[in-house]
């Protein structure tokens, strides 16, 4: 496992390891909280040291630090590209759509995935969010260890539909956060961080231009990594909106936080 200042292989990953909170530097706390409680569907958590935190069924999945300060972060730096909050099947994906229609929020995107269905958007900060469901598994396609994926349209009408007449004020408590994208300065250094080599995740897809993605247990990706804000794009200034961290909870793993080559900040949880 790679350390703040040091390497150390490790042979594989518990495959039950999974993406945890994402701890966010906000400029206003009051406002986000409110958006992802009305927009989102969050309920209040707990978590030590937050200003706010979010989650569902009592899990948190969003902490957030408020400072009316913070600098923005540049458009050519290295941060998070989105979070994804993965909702349990299509009736929930609907009703998420629908509350953010009741809302008045606009979506920056929605897109089929093979693997599964998402909408994109930007909170009150421009932080990106994905909400998405997953198809079975049975219905991805894997050659070679790789997951076949794409970026097609989505029907929004159909995933409307499932959930007209049976939308909710709260998103369903089985929702958890199911991976993060980061913007990386190098994809070759980012999969040694958190690859087989490094933090043990398996690289799932190479097909897209200037992405990887990662996963634990043979899931589509935990981790993705992509150069789309440029090549050598350095960390953000210190404090600035955007990611503060990300919990990568590993069933047995002892606790440290660790920052990759590229300044992300995430934070190894046991299980």
């Amino acid at each position: 496992m790679r350390g703040e200042t040091g390497t150390q292989t490790v042979v594989g990953i518990d495959p039950r390891a999974h993406v945890g909170a994402v701890e966010l530097t906000v400029s206003d706390v009051d406002r986000s909280r409110d958006f992802y409680s009305r927009v989102i569907g969050l309920e209040p958590a707990e978590a030590p040291g937050a200003d706010a935190a979010l989650g569902a069924g009592g899990v948190p999945l969003v902490v957030l630090h408020g400072d009316p300060d913070a600098p923005q972060r540049p458009a050519h730096s290295s941060g998070l590209f989105h979070m994804a909050f993965l909702v349990p099947d299509r009736v929930e994906l609907g009703r998420s759509l629908l509350r953010l229609s009741e809302h008045g929020w606009r979506l920056s995107g929605a897109s089929d995935h093979l693997v599964s269905e998402a909408l994109y958007l930007n909170d009150p900060d421009g932080i990106g969010i994905e909400i998405y469901r997953d198809r079975p598994r049975e219905q991805w396609t894997v050659q070679d260890g790789q997951v076949g994926m794409a970026t097609l349209p989505l029907e929004l009408e159909g995933i409307a539909a499932e959930a007209r007449g049976s939308s909710g004020e709260r998103v369903a408590a089985g929702t958890s956060m199911g991976h993060v994208h980061l913007n990386v300065a190098d994809l070759e250094a980012a999969e040694a961080f958190y690859g087989p080599d490094g933090l043990g995740l398996d690289v799932t897809a190479r097909n897209y231009p200037g992405a990887r993605f990662l996963s634990a247990g043979g899931y589509h990706h935990h981790i993705g990594a992509n150069t789309w804000r440029g090549e050598g794009t350095p960390p953000p200034p210190e404090g600035a909106i955007g990611l503060r961290r990300f919990s990568l909870v590993v069933p047995g793993a002892e606790q440290r936080e660790l920052t990759d080559p590229s300044g992300n900040r995430l934070l190894i949880t046991p299980g």
